[in-house]
C-alpha cells in the first residue's frame, strides 16, 4: 500500500514563498515512479502543476508555474519537496501529491494511482 502525506501548506501574501512536502511510504518512493503535484481550487477543475520522476531523469511543469515552482527530493527521507516562489493569488488551492509508475500524460490525474490527503495553500493580495 502506497501512502502519501503532504504538508507545508499555509497562508501567505502574494509574492511570498512556500515549500510543500510529500512524504511517501517505502513502496511509494520507488525509482520507477513519478510523483505529481495537483491543485484544486473551488469551482475550478483540478490542475496538474508538476511531475517529477523519482530517478531524477524527468521533470514537467505547467506553464502557469514554470520559473516559479521547482522540485527537490530527499531519498533518505522518501520525501519530495515543491518550492513555490513568487506566489500569486491564483495559486490558492488545495495541493495534492500523487504517485504512478509512468503517468501519461503527466498532467492528467486519472493517470495516477495513489493520492495524498492534500494541503491548503492560500495566497492573499
Amino acid at each position: 500500500q502506497v501512502q502519501l502525506l503532504e504538508s507545508g501548506g499555509d497562508s501567505v501574501q502574494a509574492g511570498g514563498s512556500l515549500r510543500l512536502s510529500c512524504a511517501a511510504s517505502a513502496s511509494g518512493f520507488a525509482s520507477d515512479r513519478y510523483m505529481g503535484w495537483f491543485r484544486h481550487a473551488p469551482v475550478q477543475n483540478r490542475e496538474g502543476v508538476a511531475a517529477t520522476s523519482i530517478s531524477g531523469e524527468s521533470a514537467f511543469y505547467a506553464d502557469s508555474v514554470k520559473g516559479r515552482f521547482t522540485s527537490s527530493q530527499d531519498n533518505a527521507k522518501k520525501t519530495l519537496y515543491r518550492q513555490m516562489n513568487s506566489l500569486k493569488v491564483e495559486d490558492s488551492a488545495m495541493y495534492y501529491c500523487a504517485a504512478a509508475p509512468r503517468p501519461v500524460p503527466w498532467f492528467q490525474g486519472e493517470a495516477y494511482h495513489y493520492w495524498g490527503q492534500g494541503t491548503q495553500v492560500t495566497v492573499s493580495s
